[in-house]
């Protein structure tokens, strides 16, 4: 039961103006997905080097996978790579530990660079072990194989084409020109830093009021009576908010409030409040720099819209399945239900 409407930013995130918190939403077209299996290999890794990782071959991998056999495939012909170890007879190379560090890195957290080396080269020897293993078993063909691998194909040409035609179109300088023109020329925002104690009612929020102009610590008392249990266990704290993030009537009265003012009791939606207000401060528009990841990861996210757009414009799209066609055509616009 908290006062609070928190907009999408969280903390103490940067704000942005309208137009620039639109397109953060939404994960870039293309973005590979961290493959199961491998949640406690860094736990492992750091006590013991010979991990064993035992997985099915994740999609995100393989897609990974031919993405870079698509790439490598324009270096020269007599280009060598650098072997790191060999399972019976077969290389795994720097290419390799490449991929396994893009699939498990995240999983390896900061571990020593060394340390991690030797994790990854294990995760790719016991990989080709099993993949041995099941090629002996003559487990790389058939039906269920050969549309998996059309699948993880089509995934990786569709990571080549987006790496390539929206990445590569994305760079610093044009995440700047949007910075200059959404961000930095945004006046500084008012925040204020405020606890609250809510109570059911106004006899109870006045009672509180009293005690505390007449001495009693706040923080004490929202710990014994508030009912949001999002704030009261920290003595009713909120922390910093700008205008917007509360409801009217909450807003209202916490930035009329002087620092280390208290005040009446007042009512909202979710009960009755009496409120303190810790700090004010002015909040300036964040540096590029602290933004920067965030404005090129909108872009790329736009950009692959619009291109999904324009392939979908040109390409013949069939709804086959009777109810999913039926799904697609009602969301259409000016589709109505029958009669």
């Amino acid at each position: 039961m908290r006062c609070q409407r928190r907009t999408a930013v969280a903390g103490n995130r940067p704000q942005f103006p309208h137009g620039a918190v639109l397109i953060w939403h939404g994960a870039p077209l293309g973005r590979t997905m961290r493959s199961r299996g491998h949640r406690d290999l860094a736990g492992k890794a750091r006590g013991h080097c010979n991990v064993r990782v035992t997985h099915r071959l994740s999609a995100a991998v393989a897609a990974l996978f031919a993405a870079l056999i698509i790439v490598l495939g324009g270096l020269a012909a007599g280009a060598q790579e650098r072997v790191i170890a060999k399972v019976n007879g077969k290389a795994i190379t720097d290419t390799d530990m490449k991929l396994a560090e893009a699939e498990i890195g995240t999983d390896l957290g900061s571990l020593p660079e060394a340390t991690k080396r030797r994790v990854l080269v294990e995760f790719l020897i016991e990989n080709q072990l099993f993949a041995d293993a099941a090629e002996g078993q003559k487990l790389g063909s058939g039906q269920n194989f050969d549309e998996r691998m059309q699948y993880w194909r089509r995934r990786a040409l569709r990571d080549a084409y987006f790496d390539r035609s929206v990445r590569d179109a994305v760079n610093d300088a044009d995440a700047k020109k949007i910075y200059d023109s959404q961000v930095s020329g945004q006046k500084p925002e008012e925040e204020v830093r405020a606890r609250h104690i809510l109570v059911e009612s106004k006899d109870k929020a006045r009672e509180i009021f009293e005690k505390i102009a007449h001495g009693s610590d706040f923080a004490q008392l929202a710990k014994q009576h508030s009912r949001d249990p999002g704030s009261k266990d920290q003595g009713g704290e909120l922390g910093f908010f700008k205008r917007g993030q509360m409801v009217p009537q909450f807003e209202d009265a916490a930035f009329r409030l002087k620092k280390g003012e208290v005040s009446e009791p007042f009512e909202t939606q979710f009960g009755w409040h009496v409120v303190r207000v810790d700090d004010r401060r002015q909040r300036a528009a964040p540096p590029f720099e602290a933004v920067k990841d965030r404005v090129v990861a909108s872009m790329i996210h736009q950009k692959a819209q619009q291109i999904a757009a324009d392939l979908r414009g040109k390409a013949q799209i069939e709804y086959i399945d009777p109810e999913i066609k039926r799904s697609i055509e009602s969301e259409r616009p000016g589709a109505r239900p029958k009669q």
